[in-house]
């Protein structure tokens, strides 16, 4: 099988782990020779309950024996994408009251981009450097690193960028602007937090000038960060949010959110304005309401602020300096790159899966399940130390 997944399968990366699957349950997966591995990534933040989890699963089984894909996104009324929606609204601000339901988390950002311009009749689009929205090429065009989008360019036009929490930028929001797009918390760039009470003093320049404000909450969103949505815990409220990764449970999925108002613009003029085969698929809908559902109902917000406390008590090394990042989104900040990559492979050859960062090579990404075991934590906090300690001799 490893054979062929090189020889018929595009790779991504010069050197992917290859672990090939057997099957996987709760925090762990196991390969064909029934090897575990305790999975600290949990599919880059996207498996929120781990892996099989019973209420997910059952949710899936249950609606592929009702029906699956019946209809292009937004035509007829299907009882999970009508569920997800009105969560996903209830467990929001107000003003955030419309979803439109996509395939990606990319997708969303597409969507997104086009309701600002929609809204403002603008088309200029601020983004951060060195973040990161997606890899189409609308959400490319607003991701601030160079060395990841130069092979591509052209990109799409009218799009600036400015230092995340440097207040000082703020300046080159203007009436040009249709919007400003940034992550709540930086991701790629190393789970960088805004500091300084910096979300709310962009949404309060947007305002000056009638820009919108869209939060990228793919990665901190649906409890990641402690509360339901990443932003809560800066003392803002976006006009657009952007989720994806962990809403599914593990299914591929996204949405924008915004105001009904605004919403309304993608019917007319043009009709369609926004338009999805697939979006809203009725068994990854249901899939991403057991999963909210379950997050909610199990008070997985709070624990992940706990279980925050319980990494940062047991990760202490003198190669560690310093863990960045919130609940259960944290990036454990190492010596240096070469370090990162031997402790990295040989956590897996420990049976631990940790990974890398996008454009911070000295992190260790640490976003496991949002249910894992305290114990779980303690046995992966323990590989770490292990492996620093045999990598730092």
């Amino acid at each position: 099988m490893k054979e062929d997944f090189f020889k018929y399968q595009a790779q991504t990366s010069p050197n992917p782990f290859a672990l090939e699957i057997s099957h996987a349950k709760g925090s762990f997966i196991f390969d064909i020779n029934q090897k575990r591995y305790l999975d600290f990534v949990a599919g880059v933040s996207a498996n929120s309950l781990g892996h099989n989890h019973p209420k997910v699963t059952n949710a899936i089984k249950k609606q592929l024996d009702a029906y699956s894909h019946v209809m292009v996104y937004g035509e007829f009324v299907q009882k999970p994408q009508v569920e997800l929606c009105k969560i996903l609204v209830k467990n929001s601000p107000d003003g955030l009251n419309s979803v439109y339901l996509t395939n990606s988390g990319t997708e969303a950002t597409e969507g997104a981009l086009k309701l600002a311009k929609r809204v403002t009749n603008r088309s200029e689009i601020i983004a951060a450097k060195k973040s990161y929205h997606g890899n189409t090429m609308g959400a490319m065009s607003v991701s601030g690193v160079e060395e990841q989008i130069q092979a591509f360019r052209p990109l799409i036009p009218g799009s600036k960028f400015i230092e995340f929490n440097n207040e000082l930028d703020l300046e080159k929001i203007t009436t040009k602007t249709a919007a400003v797009i940034l992550e709540t918390i930086q991701g790629g760039a190393g789970f960088i937090a805004p500091t300084n009470n910096y979300l709310a003093k962009v949404k309060s320049r947007c305002k000056k000038v009638g820009a919108l404000l869209i939060l990228d909450e793919i990665q901190t969103g649906i409890g990641r960060t402690g509360t339901f949505w990443g932003f809560e815990n800066y003392n803002v409220i976006p006009d657009i949010i952007i989720t994806g990764k962990g809403l599914g449970g593990g299914m591929p999925i996204g949405a924008f959110i915004a105001d009904f108002k605004h919403m309304e613009l993608l019917k007319e003029n043009p009709k369609l304005g926004h338009i999805s085969t697939f979006a809203g698929n009725p068994v990854i809908a249901a899939a991403g309401y057991a999963t909210v559902t379950e997050i909610l109902t199990k008070n997985l917000l709070k624990e992940s602020l706990r279980k925050e406390d319980l990494i940062r008590k047991h990760l202490k090394h003198p190669a560690i300096k310093e863990i960045r990042g919130k609940g259960l989104m944290l990036a454990v900040i190492l010596e240096n790159p070469e370090l990162t990559a031997n402790v990295v492979f040989d956590c897996l050859n420990k049976g631990l899966i940790l990974f890398f960062l996008l454009f911070e090579n000295c992190a260790l990404r640490v976003t496991p399940p949002l249910n894992i075991s305290d114990e779980e934590i303690i046995l992966g906090c323990n590989i770490i130390l292990d492996s620093l300690n045999t990598n730092c001799k």
